[in-house]
């Protein structure tokens, strides 16, 4: 199928190679002429496995194309959404480019033509939207199909997702708009992806309350940490010992630093603020305590840090590794690391930071903050070793070698990712979160 993609941030350009790569011909379209100019040379604007492979192959294939010229979307069958919804002063999800994308594409639609949404928006987005699509071409369609991609899987959860959710009208239109996007998804499908058809605003609520569920499941256990700290219990056997139980589940306990990155915090907040707009706000009350509870972790580790340097960090070298939000990722929207990072040189310590992908990601947020190109550069004479995003880098030191570099044998283990006992042999006072 011809396909058109608008947008080519992070959801857009991996959705556009990842179509590609299905034998789709693809026209990518964003406003920004550095990133098309960029990903037209085949070069991804941000860190994500196995992206650059895809787009090399599709850019030389020749079923892809990159451009600024939104008219290219013309003999496209499908035109899908993918731009973004940042969180708006209000906390609100800022609709801005969504409407724009839509006012763009709308000159150029032709009666059959299937405008698909993949972007988070406030439930009854959508159907404000198919109003405007179908009143200003008739015989168009508008349909939502969220995406659930999980950064540093984002190739694999769109090629071979767990699942795919359509978001359709009642009907003939939502029948036949069935039948295109089970073509454009045909492979997955055929390897057995469950497919589920429902309504657009369940459609648009399904990867917002999924967010909304994971943040409540990771502050749940940090805030359990809380607990097991003061009371001289184990978080992490707690973690295990609870997530046995197959209602409950081991994913997403691992107590830490918190979630990050740019999807659910302001999903979380958003979610919040289209409840109040609906009069319901009382029924996600609940999200205001997730949040706190997040972010208090991130003064939790900077508290402990002063602990573990003797009550001030002031003039004491502290090694941070990792800065993004997550590993196999350069994000850092919202990253416990980066800001925990940042709170530490504020309070006058001399921060050396190392993050695999992210340190030019995180210079360009915090430009005080300084960063090395190694994790021997940041270990060298450090007083206090900080690991606070849990990149296999990080998780497979050698702390007998680590030892040799550091001038204090203490580690603050901000994600529950090192082998204590090894550590401990090595000589380090290992605090954990939690534990």
């Amino acid at each position: 199928m011809r396909i058109s993609v608008i947008g080519c941030g992070y959801l857009g350009a991996v959705h556009a190679a990842s179509m590609a790569k299905l034998g789709h011909e693809v026209v990518a379209i964003d406003v920004d002429p550095g990133k098309i100019e960029r990903l037209a040379a085949g070069d991804a604007p941000f860190f994500e496995p196995g992206l650059p492979e895809i787009l090399g192959e599709a850019l030389a294939s020749g079923r892809i194309e990159f451009t600024t010229d939104t008219a290219a979307v013309a003999g496209s069958q499908v035109h899908f959404l993918a731009v973004g919804t940042p969180q708006g002063p209000t906390g609100a999800a800022d609709l801005t480019y969504v409407d724009a994308a839509v006012e763009a594409l709308l000159p150029h639609l032709t009666a059959g033509d299937l405008v698909v949404g993949k972007s988070t928006v406030p439930v009854g987005t959508a159907v404000r939207l198919a109003a405007q699509v179908s009143a200003a071409v008739p015989g168009a369609t508008l349909v939502w199909n969220p995406e659930f991609l999980r950064e540093g899987f984002a190739v694999q959860d769109t090629i071979s997702p767990d699942r795919f959710v359509y978001g359709v009208p009642d009907g003939p239109e939502g029948e036949r708009a069935v039948a295109v996007l089970d073509e454009v998804y045909a492979q997955a499908l055929a390897a057995g992806t469950p497919r589920l058809v429902v309504d657009m605003p369940t459609s648009e609520l399904v990867k917002i309350s999924a967010n909304a569920f994971l943040a409540t499941k990771i502050s749940f256990i940090n805030a359990m940490a809380e607990i097991a700290e003061v009371a001289g219990a184990d978080v992490t056997a707690l973690a295990d010992a609870i997530g046995h139980d197959d209602r409950i589940g081991r994913k997403f306990l691992n107590a830490g630093l918190g979630f990050g990155g740019g999807c659910l915090p302001k999903d979380i907040r958003a979610f919040q603020a289209r409840a109040d707009e609906l009069g319901v706000g009382e029924s996600l009350a609940f999200l205001a305590d997730v949040d706190a509870v997040n972010l208090r972790r991130r003064a939790h580790v900077v508290t402990l840090a002063g602990e573990l340097l003797g009550g001030s960090v002031a003039g004491r070298r502290v090694a941070v590794l990792g800065l993004a939000f997550k590993p196999n990722s350069d994000d850092v929207r919202d990253s416990p690391a980066l800001d925990i990072a940042a709170r530490l040189t504020e309070l006058g310590a001399t921060v050396a930071g190392y993050d695999p992908a992210a340190n030019h990601t995180a210079a360009r947020v915090h430009p005080e903050l300084t960063t090395v190109d190694s994790a021997a550069e940041a270990l060298q004479g450090a007083e206090l070793v900080l690991v606070l995003t849990e990149w296999a880098e990080f998780r497979e030191l050698d702390p007998t070698a680590v030892a040799e570099l550091v001038a204090a044998p203490v580690v603050l283990d901000g994600r529950n990712c090192l082998d204590r006992d090894a550590w401990t042999a090595a000589g380090f006072t290992v605090r954990g979160m939690g534990r």
